[in-house]
């Protein structure tokens, strides 16, 4: 067990001097990847309005008008929302409008029983529980000395929870699909195990950092659309996936420069 533990510190320090440099441009990147399949979702409207608009009226049963209206609200929402995001500003009213894009379009486009789907966007959710959670507490922070705000630590704690539970769900999708190889029976124990050192707060923000490259990886290797010229309509699920992923990237990065929040382990530790 010494032995163990000295591995670990040891890989913490070398982890903690190699992110260092990179800590103050952590939470804009983290916020853009976030937000990044809002933005693609919202050009690929615009760029494909006809298709989309056909598949709503001819398949979804929309009225001429509110087919338009439903896509313009979607695209105008997504990018004011990001911006938003990105600039960290009425952060509480970006995440509710994205969520509200989530649920909207889950239901519209018939793909809210749809398994995948469904598994995905919670991931995505709990990204933006994470913007929520960074929102709160650096309102705490900012509060005058002697006027704590209680009540934004306690949301801080839940939201937190609730999006460290969350993001985890798109690594247990990709563990059950697809052939289980040799390769992919080591991902699945070393990325299984950071979920669930993730999802109970122990060196959660370790763990983050270690899904977050084998998520980069795996994102480059099978959702690289940009090799995909053979199939548009192919295309377009594997780059919505390709932006997804990077979506609950930024999710794991904002649990990196927040923390985990005090239902955790590492929070209990730091009291002992």
């Amino acid at each position: 067990m010494d032995q163990i533990r000295n591995v670990s510190e040891q890989t913490e320090d070398v982890l903690e001097k190699v992110s260092r440099p990179l800590k103050p441009y952590i939470p804009w990147v983290a916020r853009t990847l976030l937000v990044s399949t809002f933005i693609e979702d919202a050009v690929r409207i615009v760029v494909q309005w006809q298709n989309q608009l056909y598949f709503l009226q001819a398949y979804r049963g929309f009225p001429w008008g509110i087919s338009h209206f439903f896509l313009m609200a979607n695209v105008v929402t997504m990018l004011a929302c990001s911006g938003l995001a990105i600039s960290r500003r009425y952060t509480e009213h970006a995440v509710a409008g994205l969520f509200a894009v989530i649920v909207l379009q889950g239901f519209a486009y018939g793909l809210i029983f749809d398994l995948k789907f469904f598994i995905r966007n919670l991931s995505v959710v709990g990204g933006l529980l994470m913007l929520l959670a960074e929102s709160l507490l650096a309102r705490r922070r900012n509060v005058f000395a002697g006027l704590p705000s209680i009540s934004d630590e306690d949301k801080s704690k839940y939201v937190l929870l609730g999006g460290r539970i969350l993001l985890v769900l798109l690594f247990v999708s990709f563990v059950f699909s697809g052939e289980f190889t040799l390769t992919r029976m080591i991902v699945s124990i070393v990325g299984g195990m950071s979920c669930l050192m993730v999802a109970v707060g122990f060196k959660a923000k370790y763990s983050a950092i270690v899904l977050v490259t084998i998520l980069s990886v795996f994102n480059l290797m099978v959702n690289n659309w940009w090799s995909i010229d053979f199939n548009p309509t192919h295309r377009d699920f594997v780059k919505y996936d390709f932006f997804q992923t990077l979506s609950i990237m930024g999710g794991f990065l904002l649990l990196v420069n927040v923390g985990p929040g005090g239902f955790s382990v590492d929070e209990k530790k730091k009291n002992f």
